[in-house]
């Protein structure tokens, strides 16, 4: 990092002996993050950058008052303010690293105003039990090459409420039985190790999957090796195309609001299914992999229902108790 210039003169740039992309290479090393998110991190400061570099900014010497600009463009552009929020996040990182190696005085995310974001409210469009089950069934029904792999991917993130960067990432190596359980190891937001355990379906729409997959090669479904699910080219599955499976499904289930749907749509409805079957809140902040229980509540878009109250329990709890 010796090589670093704290001022340069060429908008734009930033340099560890090199160029702006170089040193935010070098601050995403020094985090510990699953590789979806590096991605995320990776395009905010790019945006950042090319909107310094549009307007001869030096982003060493951008203020308060520019970022404050750039967040006010990004909100002009219809972006959530969650979007907003995260984007901001990402950047003041990438300025604190900067801070730490003295190529900037200060912070100017720090002094900036950030939109507000509810710790009650999401934006995600959410789907209810129902919907969940005729996305599902909308997949069984479907036939063609990539019919028995869309209906895996679709079921990790229906029974699992994976993230969608963390079902693009999964190996085959990831895949393990554990006391009994057919389970599954990755690394979650924050570059954390996360293990869960297969529902029956789950395991069922793996197998089958890799089963053609591996007839497909001409090898046995123990000998495949490399990312989980593949094209048909044997590339990873990216993200986009989840995005777009998901809302072609639910339109061929019907599903009122498709094209507002995200994989996002059924990591809420398993926050919001889980609480509603009775499954205590800690667990399901365990199983989402959320450091805060706030974000899991968010998440639980039936929290507010009068049928879950607890006195009804309490009350229950006493006529069972006056019957003795």
């Amino acid at each position: 990092m010796s090589g670093l210039v704290p001022r340069q003169s060429h908008p734009g740039t930033v340099a560890v002996g090199g160029s702006a992309e170089q040193v935010t290479e070098a601050w995403l090393a020094n985090r510990r993050l699953s590789p979806h998110t590096r991605e995320a991190y990776r395009r905010d400061v790019g945006g950042w950058l090319a909107w310094c570099a549009e307007r001869q900014l030096d982003p060493l010497r951008a203020s308060f008052l520019d970022v404050n600009a750039y967040a006010r463009g990004l909100e002009a552009a219809l972006l959530a303010p969650s979007t907003v929020a995260r984007k901001l996040s990402g950047l003041s990182s990438w300025y604190d690293f900067l801070l730490k190696l003295r190529a900037v005085d200060a912070n100017p995310v720090g002094g900036a105003d950030r939109p507000y974001v509810s710790r009650d409210h999401s934006s995600t469009v959410g789907l209810t039990a129902e919907e969940v089950d005729a996305l599902l069934l909308a997949a069984g029904r479907e036939s063609g090459a990539t019919a028995v792999r869309n209906r895996a991917a679709l079921t990790l993130l229906a029974d699992l409420g994976l993230r969608v960067g963390e079902l693009c990432s999964l190996d085959v190596a990831d895949l393990g039985v554990e006391r009994g359980h057919r389970s599954l190891r990755f690394v979650g937001k924050g570059g954390r190790a996360r293990r869960r355990a297969l529902t029956p379906d789950a395991a069922a729409a793996l197998d089958a999957y890799l089963e053609e997959r591996a007839a497909a090669e001409g090898t046995r479904p123990d000998r495949l090796d490399g990312p989980l699910l593949v094209t048909a080219g044997g590339g990873r599955l990216d993200r986009h195309a989840v995005f777009r499976l998901v809302r072609r499904l639910a339109r061929a289930a019907g599903i009122p609001g498709w094209e507002k749907l995200s994989p996002h749509s059924l990591r809420h409805a398993f926050a919001t299914t889980a609480r509603a079957e009775g499954v205590a809140l800690e667990d399901v902040q365990d199983a989402m992999g959320h450091a805060d229980p706030r974000t899991t509540r968010r998440y639980d878009r039936d929290r507010y229902n009068l049928d879950r109250d607890p006195s009804y329990t309490l009350a229950a709890a006493r006529t069972r108790r006056s019957a003795t």
